[in-house]
């Protein structure tokens, strides 16, 4: 994967040799700056969206270097000053930085992501945490609707050959493991994240072979524990079945099982007909893994169907996001922290969704006495991170992100959680980052904490982001300030 600082945006770098040198000016070094990355909606028209992207994330900015050939690349363009780019030489990201728990549920408007530092650190690794955060979540939230439409079955990712370029494919099997697939087709994938490789034969095994019964049984006596027969290359009923029924009843008699695959026709009625016929044979414990272009909705709909359907290979409607072109992460200033002074600021839009949240902001999830997610607030943190938290045994008044008159109550009766961690502190990791697998339990604890109706693929119910009353008088008075709008 291309490790390099100049994987940022070229205004990143411009806007970073202004800050240098306004700082070097005025002798101001000291002023830092808070920057948040959140989502203005959810993709696929979903309710949920799961965050990931952290790990790879954390790694990058702990490398993140100019070499030699970034450094020479960058005086060959002719635009900066000679002391930026001596300052980049030596340029390290020593600030600090909060995320939620990778594999975390996440919704609109909240911060997944805060980072505390000079403007020059903050602003020089906007683009890379975009790319990172905004493509791998994307591909976790398909994963995420796929694995539940499948009633959390076996999901294999096949998505190599059409993702966007090698590291499209590793980050994309890597996020859509988080996101609940079993393994993987992307053999490097298997080596680099640890997650279990998969996959069957190919047509042109069978095409090799002068009938379809000897490649059959050929790729048996190859491969007697993991035999899967790709039973749609010339027919699948008139042949295919057939023959794998032939070489299974083999393979059984050795103590062994086996699968068959479909790739292609009506998946309902062939594989309805493919477990009958297995079934009459004696060979009850053959599975039937399916592929072909899948997407949620198509297995949503097998699985109500009661399709007979064992595992699901699913490949470019996964790794590319298919029906979703991007995820819509974005990051914003959020404040100004001089020496003596924290300066809340915000972006005014005409249009409500574009106008963010002023100030150092936490998100606390509510949730009820059985652990259920109730609604997620954002609030103010300073040198007391709780001066601003709902607490549990009060009645809490939240309003809505908009800073408009829409608000809700309820009573807090179980836990509220703190979702934004430090993860990085002075320019060094806090803490070992967790292992792919327990991020992935992490996500299935998750997803199960809220309720069926926000996982809807058709017309999911909105779960609450809300903001504290502090917080929306912070804005109010803001709007106030600039715009000379009243409350």
């Amino acid at each position: 994967m291309t490790n390099s600082a100049l994987l940022t945006d070229f205004y990143s770098l411009t806007m970073a040799q202004g800050y240098w040198k306004k700082h070097i000016q005025e002798q101001d070094a000291q002023e830092r700056a808070v920057f948040e990355m959140f989502f203005r909606y959810q993709p696929f028209g979903g309710g949920y969206s799961i965050f990931a992207g952290l790990g790879t994330l954390l790694e990058k900015i702990i490398d993140f270097t100019f070499s030699g050939n970034d450094i020479n690349y960058l005086k060959s363009l002719n635009f900066f000053e000679d002391g930026f780019i001596e300052f980049l030489k030596d340029f390290r990201f020593k600030g600090d930085l909060w995320a939620m728990d990778e594999g975390t549920v996440i919704f609109p408007q909240e911060p997944v992501i805060r980072v505390e530092g000079s403007f020059v650190e903050c602003q020089i690794i906007e683009g890379m945490l975009l790319n990172i955060i905004n493509f791998q979540s994307l591909i976790a939230t398909k994963a995420c609707r796929i694995w539940l439409a499948a009633n959390k079955g076996k999901v294999m990712e096949f998505g190599l050959r059409r993702a966007q370029g090698p590291d499209g494919s590793l980050s994309a099997s890597r996020a859509a493991f988080i996101g609940g697939v079993s393994g993987t087709s992307n053999t490097l994938a298997g080596k680099i994240y640890g997650m279990p490789v998969m996959g069957t034969m190919a047509h042109s095994w069978i095409m090799s072979f002068d009938s379809e019964e000897e490649a059959f049984d050929s790729y048996a006596n190859l491969y007697p524990k993991n035999s899967i027969f790709l039973i749609d290359t010339y027919d699948t009923l008139k042949s295919g079945i057939q023959n794998a029924i032939k070489i299974g009843k083999k393979l059984s008699a050795k103590g062994k099982n086996f699968g068959v695959r479909l790739d292609s026709g009506d998946i309902h009625y062939l594989s309805k007909e493919v477990r009958r016929r297995l079934d009459e044979a004696g060979l009850p414990n053959a599975f039937i893994t399916v592929s072909n272009d899948l997407d949620e909705a198509i297995i949503e709909t097998l699985v109500k169907e009661g399709t007979p359907v064992d595992s699901w290979g699913v490949g470019t409607k996964l790794v590319t996001g298919a029906s979703a072109a991007a995820f819509t992460g974005v990051y914003k200033m959020a404040a100004r922290l001089g020496k003596d002074s924290n300066t809340p600021v915000m972006k005014f839009s005409d249009n409500p969704e574009k106008t963010t949240n002023p100030g150092v902001k936490q998100v606390w999830r509510i949730r009820d006495k059985n652990g259920n997610a109730v609604a997620d607030v954002l609030g103010i943190v300073g040198g007391d991170d709780n001066i601003d938290k709902p607490k549990t045994g009060e009645r809490g008044c939240f309003w809505h992100p908009s800073a408009d008159y829409r608000h809700f109550t309820c009573d807090i009766d179980g836990s509220v959680e703190a979702l934004l961690k430090k993860r990085i502190g002075s320019g060094t990791l806090a803490g070992e980052e967790p292992s792919l697998e327990s991020i992935r339990k992490h996500m299935e604890k998750e997803i199960d904490s809220f309720d069926a109706t926000y996982k809807r693929l058709l017309n999911p119910h909105i779960y609450k982001v809300s903001i504290t009353e502090k917080l929306r008088q912070l804005k109010l008075d803001l709007l106030q300030k600039h715009l000379g709008k009243k409350a």
